[in-house]
């Protein structure tokens, strides 16, 4: 019964020990060491996004991500919004960053396959 429920697709996405641990299983190493390599990898993006860093991150065959930079927004003054039916003022926005994924070849062939 347990190896037909681990076979199922999950409902929910894995949890960080539930990822170490598969990672564990599957190529034999500690979870100990596992571990490391994910918090290594965490630095290694929070790396890329520093003031120092490239401003991209690539992880080879699967995703790309880049910082992608929204300009700063005008206040609105008297602005009609069709949903409320009536005219508002709308505050600036400051500008900011946000991250952007892209999927790269191997992930689209994965999703696209189901291999």
């Amino acid at each position: 019964m347990a190896k037909e429920a681990a076979a199922k697709p999950a409902a929910k996405p894995m949890s960080k020990n539930e990822l170490i641990a598969a990672i564990a299983a599957s190529t034999n190493l500690s979870k100990k060491d596992v571990a490391a390599v994910v918090d290594a990898l965490g630095e290694q993006i929070k790396a890329a996004f520093t003031k120092k860093g490239s401003g991209v991150f690539v992880f080879p065959g699967l995703f790309k991500i880049t910082k992608k930079e929204e300009p700063k927004k005008p206040a609105q003054k008297h602005k009609w919004v069709p949903m409320l039916q009536d005219y508002r003022d709308i505050p600036a926005k400051p500008a900011y960053c946000k991250p952007k994924l892209t999927a790269l070849k191997a992930l689209k062939d994965i999703v696209k396959n189901g291999k």
